[in-house]
Order: C-alpha cells, then structure tokens, then sequence
C-alpha cells in the first residue's frame, strides 16, 4: 500500500513540474540513435522522481528512460521502474495524450502502478490482487469477444497480409495514441478491446500499464504470447499484446511472427 502512496504522490508533483513547462520555451534536442526527443521537462521530472521516490526507498533499484542505465537494479529484488513523460512528441506538439508512467516491480513482477494524464486529471492507479481504477472509480477491461467487431490501439503497420495467419490484415479496427502507457490505460479501462505493439517494447512504456491492465482483468503478454519479466538485463520485451482474455487470444492466434 505505502509503495502505491508513493507513486501517486510523485505522479501529482510530477504533473505539476510538467505544466509549469508546458506550451512554454523550454529546450528540446534529439537522443543519440534516433531514441526521440528529449526535453527539459523530461530531465528535470526524472530528477525530481529519482530523488522523491529513492528517498521513501532507498533499497530499491531505478531503472527510468532518461537516467542512464546501469547493472546495480539487477542485484535489486525492488526496482521504480519510470517513464518521466511517456509520449513526449505529444507534449512538444501541445497535445493532453502524454503521461507519467511509474510503477514498482519486485522479483520482476509488477506490484504497484500509476499513469497520470496531468492535462486531462485522469490518474490510473493499480495494486497487485486489488483491482485497477482510474480517479478512485473501479475499472475493467472490454468483454467484447469478436475480433471483427473490436476496436485495437496499434500502429497502421501492423496491416500487413505476411503477419496474419489468414492472410487477411482487416481483423479489426485500428486505433492510435502516441503514449504507450496511455494506450494501456485505455485498454485497462475498457475504452479499447486491445493493443498490439510488435516490436521492442521498453519496460518503462509497459510495465505500470502492464499491472493496469491485469488488475482490470485482462491478459498482457510479449507478441510471441510469452510472459513479461520486468528489471530485465535488456530493460525491454519482444512487443506486447495486451486485451481482455478472449479477445488476447484471439489475437496471438492470429499472429504469425
């Protein structure tokens, strides 16, 4: 319970260090090898959350997208496990769909998780074996069962005929937002049936949704159906799918990758 006090209260401070930069000058360049963009809010969130969060733990491990990374979370049975600002190209562009991802994991498991939308107030929380809520209310994944009806937040490559198995790439209705963690979200809350990314998936975008989405009632696996390990050497999964039970497997049936 107190790791999960924990990240809500980070979460709210870290909303308000992101409006005090937001549609305002502040810096922004690119990372090296085409990792996206960066920007002083990015930093100065990070900062602040490695130091609020490691100060009520300090035990635990810290693996964050903009803190360089290092060996000493793996020797950690806790680890934060934080996205400072998860789509940060909508938050240059002024758009609401951005959001703080954080969550704690123990013995790669996901335990305790908080995405919060600042722009929008809507803060997704969610305890190992307590449920999933979003502003205090109770959450559920979509119990649509039919792939043809279901609406899947994914990216428009994913319409291609060679990763179907029935060759037919019009399963379902294709649906985007550039936050990951939002895309979680909105499937943990039943707005969406799924959502399919097939390539690498950074454990800092998934993991808080991940928990989310479990405790909502649905299935989270890698593209390849297999479980997701979180404060891995790689920091990252082979792709995720993530749904309501039937509606997952429906899914990964379908894959062929």
């Amino acid at each position: 319970m107190q790791d999960l006090e924990n990240l809500k209260a980070a979460a709210l401070q870290a909303g308000k260090i992101a409006l005090g930069y937001f549609n305002k000058n502040y810096k922004t360049w690119d990372k090296e090898a085409g990792a996206g963009p960066v920007t002083e809010a990015d930093l100065e969130i990070d900062d602040f959350l490695k130091t609020f969060l490691l100060n009520c733990a300090p035990h635990y491990g810290w693996l964050s997208e903009e803190t360089e990374d290092g060996s000493s979370r793996l020797t950690k049975t806790k680890v934060f496990i934080v996205d400072p600002i998860d789509g940060t190209r909508s938050f240059i562009a002024g758009d609401e769909t951005w959001a703080h991802s954080l969550a704690v994991v123990e013995n790669g498991i996901p335990m305790a998780a908080v995405i919060y939308l600042p722009k929008t107030d809507l803060l997704y929380t969610a305890e190992i074996g307590k449920g999933a809520f979003l502003n205090g209310n109770k959450i559920s994944v979509s119990q649509n069962r039919e792939l043809k009806d279901a609406e899947i937040l994914t990216k428009k490559s994913i319409f291609k005929e060679n990763i179907w198995k029935s060759g037919n790439p019009a399963l379902f209705r294709q649906r985007y937002r550039p936050s990951v963690a939002y895309r979680l979200a909105l499937v943990a809350d039943g707005t969406f049936d799924a959502m399919i990314a097939l390539g690498r998936s950074w454990e800092w975008d998934i993991c808080a949704g991940h928990l989310l989405v479990s405790e909502a009632g649905g299935i989270v696996t890698t593209s390849f159906g297999d479980e997701i390990v979180y404060n891995s050497n790689a920091g990252s999964s082979k792709g995720i799918i993530a749904g309501g039970p039937t509606i997952h497997k429906r899914v990964a049936d379908e894959l062929d990758i």
